[in-house]
């Protein structure tokens, strides 16, 4: 899963600080995990012939001109689900995922610096998708970092269909195994900070990775409320465990304000919908999504009786 990684690692000018990286995925890869030989069982499925062209084509990263076998195909990629970030479009086999990504991409692109020939990293980058999106958005190099095993299987499904998109790579690595070093001019933490025990570890650790002119986006859960007004779910948050802190936008600010981080800019606030996070054949037999960890008789609330999912989009200087 590595073999191509050192290519893509010699283009930085931190020869030190990537080994170090490369390091910490080889060791990642060695924990045992029982679906390893299902999930490449499923990567050998999926061998084309020929490789295809990727571009997008709104909502989905489209691959055509593949000559992998349809059939082959579709068993291979079933075999990586539930596929949660997408969705995809592989000659005609629409790959719809939980999320259409293509939304959340609509809401920033238009406010961030223009990743053209930008060195960019993508923490807690699931599949790939938004990697994917960001090298097709001509970036000199878009790296993403995910420690779940699986979703580093579906990059490596997608990625051995395209012929291009070989500024983007990913690495199954979190982002504190990652030895610090200031050489992202764009990082990208979204979906991420609320999993976070210690946000604000969270927020240096990012500001480590920037360049002097770097710019942060982050995406985040947050609910309504003054400054340093935070929920602590006591167990799970819209059936989520691992759910920490949901800050007020403006206790979001201000954590990034702690965190040094200037000329902070909230672009977007919106509550998430059943249209953007849906129930699909592709997320496989526990095919529960949004509209399942809400109060059914009341949208606002989750199944707990807690307000609804509502994200900010923030972005900061260093």
């Amino acid at each position: 899963m590595l073999n191509d990684a050192q290519t893509f690692f010699d283009q930085f000018d931190r020869k030190d600080i990537t080994t170090l990286w490369l390091q910490a995925s080889q060791s990642a890869l060695k924990v045992k995990n029982g679906n390893v030989g299902k999930w490449s069982a499923a990567l050998d499925l999926i061998t084309p012939d020929k490789k295809g062209v990727a571009s997008v084509a709104k909502p989905f990263i489209s691959i055509t001109s593949s000559t992998s076998s349809q059939t082959q195909l579709n068993e291979g990629l079933s075999k990586l689900m539930p596929w949660r970030k997408g969705p995809f479009l592989i000659d005609d086999l629409a790959l719809e995922s939980e999320w259409q990504g293509d939304m959340k991409w609509q809401r920033l692109e238009k406010h961030i610096k223009p990743l053209k020939d930008r060195k960019i990293l993508d923490v807690g980058a699931g599949n790939g998708y938004f990697t994917l999106r960001m090298a097709l958005e001509g970036a000199q190099l878009a790296l993403g970092i995910e420690p779940f095993l699986l979703f580093n299987y579906q990059y490596k499904a997608i990625k051995s269909l395209m012929s291009n998109c070989k500024a983007a790579h990913l690495l199954p690595i979190r982002l504190e195994d990652m030895a610090p070093a200031p050489i992202f001019d764009s990082v990208f933490s979204m979906g991420v900070l609320y999993h976070q025990r210690d946000h604000m570890l969270h927020l240096q650790q990012l500001r480590k990775m920037m360049t002097a002119e770097g710019e942060l986006i982050l995406e985040t859960l947050i609910v309504d409320g003054p400054r340093d007004h935070t929920l602590i779910p006591q167990d799970r948050y819209a059936r989520m465990r691992n759910v920490h802190c949901l800050p007020s936008v403006e206790t979001l600010v201000s954590w990034l304000e702690g965190a040094e981080f200037n000329h902070i800019k909230v672009i977007n606030v919106c509550k998430t919908t059943i249209e953007e996070q849906r129930r699909t054949k592709w997320i496989g037999e526990n095919s529960a999504s949004l509209e399942d960890f809400l109060d059914p008789s009341d949208d606002n609330l989750t199944i707990e009786g807690l307000p609804a999912p509502k994200r900010v989009i923030v972005i900061a200087q260093k």
